[in-house]
């Protein structure tokens, strides 16, 4: 069964950043950005326990072709999206919402 997924406002806040910049670099790169994303969170709303724990309750997934992650916590009705994280950031950032 498929669960919805929600993101914190804080992942939204990144996702949409990292569009924009993807974007600025070469047009349709952000759109490639979103495609790969989407792909993600598809794949974890039918299947939220596929991927390990890395900290706590929360589990990481990688993006195809960016440097970046879905971390996430798979709650009884949704997955709650914590960051779209940049892999060259500093971890405690998102720890600190998990």
């Amino acid at each position: 069964m498929k669960k919805a997924v929600r993101l914190l406002p804080e992942a939204r806040v990144e996702f949409n950043a990292a569009t924009d910049w993807y974007e600025q670099q070469r047009a349709g790169l952000g759109t490639k950005f979103v495609a790969q994303v989407r792909e993600v969170l598809g794949r974890i709303t039918t299947d939220p326990e596929r991927h390990a724990m890395v900290y706590l309750d929360v589990r990481k997934v990688l993006v195809p072709k960016f440097p970046y992650v879905v971390l996430y916590r798979d709650d009884l009705t949704e997955v709650l999206v914590i960051s779209v994280f940049h892999t060259s950031r500093d971890p405690s950032i998102w720890k600190s919402r998990a």
